[in-house]
């Protein structure tokens, strides 16, 4: 029988990781870790390294907020949620509050006694159970129910232990590893290629499923990984450019689309089963019954995989991007919310047709495939593309696409592939000048005089992509109107894990775009950088923290602008 591994062989592993600085190292504990560890234990831990619990694909979600994960410490500990809340704020990580509140547990409550903590081993797979529990609590009784088996965990837990159950429950494991980190171990640990297993994760969007595979069957595992109608896929991305000029010297003939203000769509189509994602991989169908419906008569392959824009218009001009992310987050009362916000769907791209993976092929020749399966409508259309090398057409392009109320245009090479997860140069988006970041909120600072009950200003940060670390970057708390303070306010509340003074920290969850003067060199935030006169430009609930800028584009945005002051 295999021996099953216990969570403390995880949580020394963790502190291994957490004291050592260069990525290669790390590397090589997590591949020597992962061969030491069954097929199904591989699943989970590829998943927990990284802070993860389940695929992000996945509609089980923990949901577990700063108020559940207090009270579970306290029931298990025996201390008071306000002393639980002061350790969170005195050691500034809920691990090491969880760790301070453990020690001088002498198992105070009896609801477990029937487990002998000496004789019992908490185990990888316990964990993962205990959290699968906890996402599949519903209906009456379901807070209870979690905070019960979270306190369970904490009961059988020891001190080292209670540090990464509680990291965990938030999925935010500090311990600076992402996914190509993990990647990269797989690929080491079972003697691949790190480009094998990263285009298996593409593929699946499931870094538990890709290790487990590859410790079964090898390279023939990853090969035979493939696209799943249902289950969403990574989504190219594109990069800002400096300019129409630069991108036509470079690249040649563009492919020019306009580039909508709106939400983007991930459809999947099998037969009448048509599942539709958000950028941040949430299912969003029953919330678009319009939108199932104009794929429904509007699509003429039997099985496909599109890639598009929701958007919305008023008065024949596109309306409020925060009008489409009503329609997202709708729940109830969908039908009232259809007539009040109807949505029109614009189809650029084509990832799969009819048993064709497409990642392939061309451009063009993705593009003559969208076009052979659209039977286009007044809400259903494929978005106009003209090629050319023409600057001047380009420009006369993006200027009708700004007096349309669209943010500008799209350029793209007409001979790239579909290059799932990745930013590179063959998209690239040409807005108006004003640049503008999208950052994770990590922190906020309530505010004064009259709006001293409400969150004043918020802490961004932008990601190192390697470890997956947030790393801050100032302030904002300019552009945000008093009902929209309102409501961040209210958002915010919940995601809360520590508060110092009128200060406190987030559980990063909420993107926010943000336009600013400049960047500067700081010694302040932990980045290095910092944005001068910084201003929200709107939330972005379309986007995952994951995906926020780099500190690499950052460090290049910053060098541009240094470059153009130089040559002024």
């Amino acid at each position: 029988m295999t021996r099953m591994t216990s969570f403390k062989d995880f949580t020394i592993i963790c502190e291994r990781i957490e004291n050592i600085s260069g990525s290669l190292e790390i590397t090589q504990v997590a591949a020597d870790f992962f061969l030491s560890i069954d097929d199904k234990e591989l699943e989970i831990i590829s998943r927990f390294i990284m802070g993860q619990i389940f695929p992000v694909w996945s509609p089980l979600q923990l949901g577990i907020g700063p108020g559940l994960l207090y009270t579970a410490l306290s029931k298990a500990s025996g201390l008071p949620v306000k002393d639980i809340i002061e350790l969170v704020r005195k050691n500034g990580d809920v691990g090491l509050a969880a760790k301070e509140a453990m020690a001088d547990n002498k198992k105070t409550q009896s609801t477990f006694a029937a487990f002998d903590k000496d004789d019992y081993v908490l185990s990888i797979t316990d964990v993962y159970m205990r959290f699968l529990n906890i996402a599949k609590a519903s209906g009456k009784g379901s807070q209870a129910a979690r905070t019960r088996n979270l306190q369970f965990l904490f009961t059988q837990a020891d001190q080292v232990e209670a540090v990464y159950i509680a990291r965990l429950a938030i999925e935010e494991l500090r311990i600076g590893v992402g996914e190509g980190i993990v990647r990269d171990a797989i690929a080491r640990a079972f003697d691949v290629e790190k480009d094998d297993v990263e285009m298996a994760y593409i593929l699946t969007n499931d870094m538990g499923m890709v290790a487990r595979e590859t410790m079964l069957k090898g390279i023939d595992g990853l090969k035979s990984m493939d696209i799943t109608l249902g289950r969403p896929i990574k989504q190219m991305l594109a990069k800002i450019s400096q300019g129409i000029e630069s991108v036509i010297k470079e690249i040649g003939s563009v492919a020019v689309e306009w580039k909508f203000d709106g939400a983007r769509v991930q459809i999947h189509k099998n037969g009448d089963n048509i599942k539709i994602f958000s950028r941040r991989m949430e299912d969003v169908t029953d919330s678009l019954p319009d939108i199932v419906g104009m794929i429904r008569n509007g699509i003429t392959a039997k099985s496909v995989i599109l890639d598009g824009e929701v958007v919305v218009f008023e008065d024949e001009k596109p309306g409020a991007f925060q009008q489409i992310l009503k329609r997202f987050r709708r729940k109830y009362d969908v039908e009232i919310m259809v007539s009040k916000i109807p949505l029109q769907l614009f189809l650029f791209d084509i990832m799969y047709v009819n048993g064709k993976n497409l990642f392939n092929n061309t451009l063009i020749a993705r593009r003559q495939e969208l076009l052979g399966c659209v039977s286009p409508s007044a809400t259903l259309n494929v978005t106009k593309q003209v090629i050319t090398c023409d600057v001047q057409v380009v420009n006369d392009i993006y200027m009708m696409a700004l007096d349309a109320g669209h943010e500008g245009v799209m350029l793209k090479n007409p001979e790239s592939m579909y290059s799932a997860g990745k930013r590179g140069k063959n998209w690239l988006k040409v807005k108006p000048l004003m640049e503008t970041l999208d950052l994770a909120v990590i922190g906020g600072e309530w505010g004064e005089g009259r709006r001293a009950q409400m969150i004043g200003s918020y802490q961004l940060a932008c990601i190192e992509p390697t470890t997956g670390e947030f790393l801050s970057m100032g302030r904002v708390g300019t552009g945000i109107t008093d009902d929209l303070l309102v409501e961040l306010t209210s958002r915010f509340k919940d995601l809360i894990i520590i508060e110092r003074g009128t200060e406190m920290d987030f559980v990063p969850e909420i993107v926010f775009e943000v336009a600013f003067e400049e960047i500067q060199k700081s010694t302040t935030y932990n980045s290095g950088y910092a944005l001068r006169f910084p201003r929200l430009v709107r939330v972005r609930d379309d986007r995952d923290p994951k995906e926020v800028d780099t500190l690499e584009r950052i460090e290049q945005l910053y060098i541009n602008q240094k470059s153009r002051v130089d040559r002024g």
